[in-house]
């Protein structure tokens, strides 16, 4: 299985502004869609939350990203969201994606998982 991280990162190393992504491009969301259709996704629970989808519109969509597989590691044992896979550790996360079938794996952040993934 391939291990792909995907980082929105700005010259001066920074993957996030103000609880969101540096910038929005729409060219950038469009690679990302591409890139990430039909995979397993891992993030981070705030991640997830404030990045990836919003929380409000997880709240109101009621469904993580379409044609995509969610796994979002926490340490919160009582996190759940609807139509997604919870894990506890990085290493959790990807045997979960290599049992389910998965050919390459997409780790999208935050910090934490991305540190996480390069201690590896």
């Amino acid at each position: 299985m391939i291990i792909s991280l995907l980082v929105a990162m700005d010259e001066k190393r920074g993957i996030g502004k103000a609880g969101g992504l540096p910038w929005r491009l729409s060219t950038d969301l469009k690679r990302f869609r591409e890139l990430t259709m039909g995979h397993h996704i891992i993030v981070g629970r705030k991640t997830f939350e404030s990045i990836i989808v919003g929380r409000k519109t997880f709240e109101s969509i009621g469904r993580p990203l379409p044609g995509r597989v969610m796994i979002i590691i926490t340490r919160n044992e009582s996190t759940a969201f609807e139509g997604c896979f919870i894990a506890r550790s990085i290493e959790e996360a990807v045997s979960l994606a290599r049992e389910r079938g998965e050919s390459e794996l997409f780790i999208c952040g935050g910090a934490e998982i991305y540190a996480q993934t390069l201690d590896r």
